[in-house]
């Protein structure tokens, strides 16, 4: 999809997954591309400008932005380490003037905490809420609600669970296809029946783009990602037939990988980066609706990915020794 006029549009954030894959798509579309991060250049082509800042210093980006005029913002970036807060974001808002047509921000299901098929009227997490990533993503959409309703900036956000796809940073879908191709086995947590949500990317793409003109889209929350959720169970066998490989799964008790050190969210991994939390799902009927954005079948989103895989991942040299300790008998 997309938008019928050229407009003048700023990526914070666009060198990366969502947003290397935003770019290309915006340029497909003809628009005007600039991508803001800290380094002095990009590997987008010399079609895409280059601003330099630290999108945590209020000061630099007002700084970096003055006299430059954007119709359309899309804000990807969550820095990790330091976390992003409300005011960086606002800060934002505030140094691209009074120029904006759109300010589309990514959020995440994050904001809603835990629970299953989570509407986009529903509460999100408290502002002390003890995981910092969710409360900062949704403290910075209840500021920008506010901007929109006290001030008409014209706010749209998305709230996507997993993203996977072409480009993606984090060691998830390559986690178990890296296992597969050596035919070790893979770890199922506990029973295997924690349900999990995912995003393509293509599809979230297609989304903030369509958003950049739709009339019905300021002002709006989407959820956006597949019509329904899946088991990780039912995620393996998955990956495991677009690469058609036959996989060995064994359970192994939560108790067990806990007692062991097992980390969900880092090393030592055991069933891919983040992909044993407990579940946060969500109805998605909404940006079907109001953007017309039709989610693509998670089974050939992933065998899509998986033949980029093929063609980019190199091989790791994994060390398997907690898996092995997990597996012992």
């Amino acid at each position: 999809m997309s938008s019928p006029t050229q407009m003048k549009v700023l990526v914070i954030g666009g060198t990366l997954f969502i947003g290397r894959s935003l770019v290309k798509e915006l340029l497909r579309a003809g628009h005007e591309v600039t991508v803001l991060h800290r380094k002095a250049g990009h590997p987008l082509g010399p079609g895409v400008a280059n601003i330099a800042a630290d999108r945590n210093d209020a000061t630099a980006m007002r700084q970096a932005l003055a006299g430059k005029k954007f119709a359309v913002v899309f804000d990807n970036v969550y820095d990790w380490e330091r976390g992003t807060e409300a005011e960086q974001v606002e800060a934002a808002v505030r140094a691209c003037g009074d120029s904006l047509t759109r300010y589309v921000f990514m959020s995440s299901v994050a904001v809603y905490g835990h629970g299953l098929d989570h509407l986009e009227s529903d509460a999100l997490v408290p502002d002390d809420y003890p995981q910092a990533y969710a409360r900062h993503k949704a403290m910075t959409e209840r500021m920008l609600f506010r901007l929109h309703s006290q001030e008409g900036v014209p706010v749209v956000t998305f709230r996507p669970p997993f993203v996977y796809g072409p480009l993606n940073p984090f060691y998830r879908e390559a986690f178990f296809w890296d296992r597969m191709r050596v035919k070790r086995p893979i770890i199922i947590p506990g029973d295997g029946s924690r349900l999990m949500h995912f995003a393509y990317v293509k599809d979230l793409v297609r989304a903030c783009v369509a958003a950049m003109d739709h009339p019905g889209a300021v002002g709006q929350a989407f959820n956006i990602g597949n019509r329904r959720s899946v088991t990780q169970i039912e995620l393996v066998r998955l990956l495991a037939r677009v690469a058609e490989k036959r996989p060995d799964l064994v359970p192994v008790p939560r108790e067990r990988i806990e007692a062991l050190g097992g980390n969900p969210m880092g090393d030592p991994l055991y069933f891919g980066f983040y992909f044993d939390l407990p579940p946060i799902t969500e109805d998605v009927a909404k940006v079907e609706r109001v953007l017309g954005i039709r989610p693509t079948g998670f089974e050939t989103g992933l065998a899509e990915t998986y033949r980029w895989y093929l063609r980019h991942h190199d091989r790791l040299k994994i060390d398997y020794s907690f898996e092995d300790r997990l597996l012992e008998t």
